[in-house]
């Protein structure tokens, strides 16, 4: 069996390691690995064919890092190398022996900012390898890579895994390109995994594949278990990369907030701490404190801190492109955290797209695309600080960890992105500014309410899978789930966790509003679309709000009834039935009843269960918050 990659860092940025931008000792022990995957969309370049150039003395450059792995290279096991770049270089990451024949060689830049490239030595042999970002007959970066199979030194262990590295532009461009390519797939493909694990124990996406070289990523049935919500995916995903780098981690126990405040954090807990489990495998001793450890301190609250407190895990960031990068967070402020996975640049043919995954309390991850109807957001103290956010970096200090301050962040040179400027221009604004960023040329009108309605569907096609599931659940003899109280119904434990759909609803129904609002926001908003000539933009509007009805109409989609069978409809039907949306999350009624069939017609005659009266009376009380699209903050 071919054994686990692991990483060695071989670069050095600027302000990342020892003064004058060379590496350190600490950041100069690290590596990462990584196979071609299928690119959703590369960014477009014209790639160099030309020979790399004949190098005298290997060094590195500013704003480019080449990583490889395993951590420690072997004869005739596969090596991985990885290199990432600030800049969209139309370079080549080549790799030569020796003699400097060139033994492997990959052109396709990936990723929108950051950048890299990735390719694979198969069976590398014993010896010294160069490899080398080049552009024409210059050298980006370069390192000499030594494979043998001489023991590594025993790494100084303390805390919950030794750490031999520090958190800079190198990692965190790193880390950025492993996100996108763990969760890379083909523009308008569906993305979902069962569980995180699922997707971490695939060698073609995760690039840190058994980096420790212990087999720690394999499937089998005592394999580790990483199934995150969303609330605790971001921290998996960063502690998995931390501890499989050997980098810092730091997590903080904080408030849900309320009483006018927004949550705040107590006390932050670092990698440095001894684990509250240990296991003689690293792996399942990690596995075990994501599961317990981690989860039980960690809460969507912990995302929502104020923008401008320092004692927090995550900072807001300016919204321009190189904030919006994989591996940043987006917290809604009603409790809802996804994860960026990947920019999209704007083409002439299509507006520029945002990608992020989520987690669900069954432990499922999926891709979404940004859009209103998905990132929520809202301007109110009590409901804290959402939005884009970063985590808070981490150095060590006297033997000790320290987060940096908001100050310290927008003052550092390989951070520098803390910004307050998506609380100072209102609700409106803050999308305004999102879509500029993403398309930064005036968009097709027409194309703009497609891709709208694109999402919309996408959003729709989602539901009939979480309705689905609780059908089959009471249908497979699963009890009447009980229903909590008033704001307990979008967060609690159990089968109304798992089968209930009330956040899921509140988004769909925005969704809804947001679709339907899409003509007269050009309308409002001309300058910001690349409109007809000759046409007014009232006129614009008439026409986007004929092709809004027939688009609805015209695409369709299908649920399972309670006695098994499909029934169709159109997404005009959903829109139309928004209000009584406003009631379908419970699992306890029948799916017709859920997707708002009414009472009398032939796609209600199948409904064969109701929820409880005394459940549809709490329906009742709370149903303003969905028929005015709002709703209490939540930890």
């Amino acid at each position: 069996m071919l054994r686990p990659w692991a990483f060695f860092l071989l670069a050095a940025l600027a302000g990342c390691g020892e003064p004058g931008g060379r590496a350190s000792p600490l950041t100069a022990a690290r590596g990462l690995a990584g196979t071609a995957l299928p690119v959703a969309s590369a960014a477009a370049f014209v790639p160099t064919n030309d020979p790399p150039p004949v190098i005298d003395s290997c060094t590195d450059a500013p704003a480019f890092a080449i990583f490889v792995s395993p951590r420690k290279p072997r004869p005739g096991q596969p090596l991985r190398i990885l290199a990432v770049a600030d800049e969209a270089s139309e370079g080549a990451l080549v790799v030569q022996d020796g003699s400097g024949k060139t033994v492997v060689r990959a052109d396709e830049r990936r990723g929108a900012g950051p950048y890299f490239w990735s390719t694979t030595v198969p069976a590398p042999a014993a010896g010294t390898l160069r490899v080398v970002l080049a552009e024409a007959q210059a050298a980006r970066a370069c390192k000499d890579v030594t494979i043998d199979d001489a023991e590594e030194p025993p790494r100084a262990a303390r805390g919950m895994w030794p750490i031999s590295g520090a958190w800079g532009k190198a990692t965190e461009n790193l880390y950025a390109a492993w996100i996108e390519a763990l969760f890379d797939a083909p523009l308008g493909e569906p993305l979902t995994f069962p569980a995180l694990h699922e997707a971490l124990r695939d060698p073609k996406r995760n690039l840190l594949h058994d980096h420790l070289g212990r087999g720690e990523d394999d499937a089998g049935p005592d394999a580790p278990v990483l199934d995150p919500d969303c609330a605790d995916l971001p921290y998996a995903l960063r502690a998995y990369f931390a501890f499989k780098m050997g980098l810092p981690f730091a997590y903080s126990s904080c408030t849900r907030g309320g009483g006018g405040r927004a949550p705040f954090c107590k006390r932050p807990r670092t990698s440095l701490e001894w684990p509250r489990h240990a296991r003689t495998d690293p792996m399942a001793g990690f596995a075990e404190f994501v599961r317990t450890t981690l989860a039980d301190t960690v809460h969507s609250g912990t995302g929502r801190t104020a923008g401008d407190d320092d004692e927090t895990d995550f900072y807001p960031v300016r919204l321009d492109e190189g904030s919006l990068r994989p591996g940043t967070i987006y917290a809604d402020p009603y409790g809802h955290v996804l994860v960026v996975v990947k920019r999209v640049p704007q083409t002439s043919e299509r507006a520029g797209m945002l990608l992020a995954v989520d987690g669900q309390p069954d432990g499922t991850v999926a891709r979404r695309r940004y859009w209103r109807g998905n990132f929520l957001f809202a301007l109110d103290p009590s409901l804290g600080g959402p939005g884009f956010k970063r985590f808070r970096p981490l150095v060590v200090e006297r033997g000790a960890l320290r987060a940096l301050s908001n100050q310290e962040i927008a003052a550092h040179p390989d951070h520098g992105d803390h910004a307050m400027e998506q609380y100072e221009h209102g609700v409106e604004g803050f999308y305004d500014r999102v879509d500029d960023v993403l398309s930064p040329l005036p968009l097709d009108p027409t194309r703009a309410l497609i891709e709208t309605i694109d999402a919309l569907e996408e959003q729709v096609k989602g539901r009939v899978v979480s309705v689905e599931n609780g059908r089959k659940y009471r249908q497979d003899g699963g009890k009447s789930v009980e229903m909590p109280d008033e704001a307990s119904i979008f967060q609690t434990v159990g089968p109304w966790e798992d089968f209930s759909t009330p956040s899921r609803d509140l988004r769909l129904l925005v969704a809804i509003d947001v679709a339907r609002a899409l003509p007269a926001r050009v309308e409002r908003r001309p300058e910001r679309y690349a409109m007809p000539s000759g046409k007014t933009a009232a006129e614009v509007r008439a026409e986007l709000d004929a092709t809004l009805t027939r688009e609805l109409e015209a695409r369709r989609f299908s649920y399972v009834r309670s006695d098994g069978a499909s029934f169709s409809l159109s997404l005009a039907d959903v829109v139309s039935r928004a209000e009584s949306l406003e009631v379908g999350y419970n699992p306890n009624d029948c799916p017709e009843v859920r997707w708002g069939a009414k009472e009398g017609t032939d796609e209600a005659s199948t409904c064969k269960m109701r929820a409880p009266w005394k459940q549809l009376s709490r329906m009742r009380k709370v149903r303003a918050w969905f028929k005015e699209r709002r709703r209490p903050a939540r930890g």
